[in-house]
């Protein structure tokens, strides 16, 4: 599917890998819908780049479903949804003197797994509405990490979340084909995105000695054109693509 002339929603489209993700569609010649909580940042980047913010929480279905309808009908047939929007925390599950993870447990997987679904669901249906271009109607791009696979201490929620969105995309691919709806995820390794800006230089140095090559932090530009080869790539569906460096994450 040509990007050029589409309509794409980017949740987490205000910063880090949905923030590029949203520019890089944008310069393609998509009209680009950002989802996302930090009302402030989401409208920053959809003013930058010609297109329009929808502050929101990803975990709200209701909004959700009526966000994807007002793209639908106010910005052209909606084409293409990538879900970058998601949180990372860090807790064991029994931690010092006895402490319990599980309010971090459940905000994880509520944010990462089920506002996923939720966009995916309502993206879905608004997709199916249309009429084919060419073979198909839609592309959904979801965000797992290489966490599902390698996920560190104190990463349960995370890796869960994360293996949850790997584990979906199969079926939700074979669901959805019946309507040419591809689904494909990809799972980003170690990102130079806020997060990682934040550390430390030496641990920053440390984290990156372990990439075999590019032996760097990888450009949030890689993961938007990693999506964007996906929408345009009519035979990439039900599979989840480690974006990595060859990187294999050490238990801590």
């Amino acid at each position: 599917m040509q990007i050029d002339n589409q309509t794409v929603i980017v949740t987490g489209g205000g910063s880090g890998l949905g923030e590029a993700t949203a520019r890089h569609f944008a310069s393609l010649g998509a009209r680009v819908a950002i989802f996302d909580l930090g009302a402030e940042q989401a409208e920053a980047v959809a003013t930058e780049i010609g297109g329009r913010a929808f502050p929101l929480d990803v975990t709200d279905a209701d909004a959700v479903g009526r966000a994807v309808e007002t793209v639908a009908s106010e910005m052209g047939g909606l084409r293409a949804a990538v879900n970058c929007a998601g949180i990372a925390g860090a807790a064991r599950v029994v931690g010092r003197e006895g402490k319990l993870a599980l309010d971090l447990f459940e905000k994880t997987i509520r944010v990462n797994l089920f506002g996923t679904y939720n966009v995916m669901s309502h993206a879905a249906r608004a997709m199916s509405e249309l009429d084919p271009l060419g073979e198909e109607r839609g592309v959904v791009i979801n965000t797992a990490s290489i966490a599902y696979e390698d996920g560190q201490l104190g990463q349960t929620a995370y890796a869960a979340s994360k293996g949850a969105i790997a584990a979906l995309c199969l079926p939700a691919a074979r669901d959805l084909a019946k309507l040419g709806i591809r689904v494909a995820a990809i799972a980003p390794g170690l990102f130079n995105t806020p997060m990682m800006q934040g550390l430390p230089p030496e641990t920053t140095e440390a984290i990156t000695s372990n990439i075999p090559f590019p032996a760097r932090l990888g450009a949030p530009d890689e993961y938007a054109r990693m999506a964007a080869h996906i929408v345009e790539n009519s035979y990439i569906n039900g599979t989840t693509i480690r974006l990595d460096g060859a990187v294999r994450l050490p238990q801590r």
